[in-house]
């Protein structure tokens, strides 16, 4: 039986960590017995194609961020090996094929519902018959090849991965690559502001309230893959448009004794989205972290991939 159950951020919120930020609530797919589980993975079609991805040689690097979120505390110096991740996010394209190929059948699909947000009611809900082919319902258009996929689970992440040939990102090489593989000093995979010479950087939310939309970006929901161009590594979207899944655990960092305990049913999603986020534009910088269960789907969220 499946059940909505929502994360907190500070007083109510969901994907970072309690007491932390103020998130509008958004739905998960949670089953009380036991989550559901990828199905069986099919073997890769063929050898990864990395013509498409960039490679960081690795090194030393600070992760997290002394002045930001509870669960970016405390910042700390690790080891990162190197690793490719895609240039852009996973399109609706890229996941037909898989689908059409395998016959993967997603969670939403599963259920019956996936997360959406109603601009009309102000309200999130497990929306009927919304999937990634038809990210805001039936009777509503197909998502546009050239977008990214939504509605897709952590489980359906893996699965389209495995199909590739890859894996998806840790949270740590995702930082990483926002970082373009330096200790930088920027707020953001671009640079230190959301709008820089009067054009914006990313797509994100421009409001301060969830009623307060102004859409100066040009989309209201997702945009086009690489429509605002390309961090100083050479990648797209690492900030704004959808959430990213990452392979990791959520779980407290090292030192950080103000945090719950991870839960092998939670991974950490980075980058922000399209979606009103009470944490604002801080939703949308190297070091914010967010979470959700691993069966979850929702319309703000999709995925790169790594190797």
């Amino acid at each position: 039986m499946k059940q909505i159950s929502v994360f907190i951020m500070l007083a109510f919120v969901v994907f970072t960590s309690c007491k932390e930020a103020k998130k509008v609530e958004k739905p998960t797919n949670d089953v009380k017995k036991e989550v559901v589980k990828a199905e069986k993975i099919v073997a890769p079609k063929s050898e990864a194609d990395l013509s498409n991805m960039v490679h960081f040689e690795g090194g030393k690097i600070s992760i997290g961020n002394d002045t930001g979120l509870v669960n970016e505390k405390p910042a700390f110096e690790i080891e990162v090996k190197p690793f490719y991740i895609d240039k852009n996010l996973v399109t609706v394209a890229e996941f037909r094929v898989f689908i059409e190929n395998t016959n993967h059948k997603t969670e939403a699909e599963k259920f019956g519902d996936s997360g959406v947000f109603s601009f009309e009611t102000g309200n999130w809900s497990l929306l009927k018959g919304a999937t990634w082919e038809y990210p805001l319902g039936e009777g509503q258009p197909k998502a546009k090849d050239n977008h990214p996929v939504t509605h897709v689970s952590w489980n359906d992440a893996k699965a389209y991965a495995a199909w590739v040939g890859k894996r998806l990102p840790t949270e740590f090489e995702w930082e990483f690559a926002a970082k373009n593989g330096e200790n930088s000093k920027n707020k953001y995979a671009w640079g230190s502001n959301i709008v820089e010479n009067g054009k914006y950087k990313a797509n994100v939310w421009q409001g301060a309230t969830v009623q307060d939309q102004k859409v100066l970006d040009g989309f209201l929901y997702t945009s086009p893959v690489g429509t605002f161009g390309a961090t100083k590594a050479g990648l797209f979207d690492m900030g704004g448009n959808v959430w990213q899944w990452c392979e990791n655990y959520y779980k407290p960092y090292p030192e950080n004794s103000s945090q719950a305990p991870q839960d092998p049913n939670v991974r950490t999603t980075r980058g922000g989205s399209f979606m009103f986020d009470e944490a604002l534009e801080n939703s949308y910088t190297t070091t914010f972290r967010g979470q959700n269960s691993i069966d979850t789907s929702l319309f703000n969220m999709g995925f790169r991939c790594a190797k």
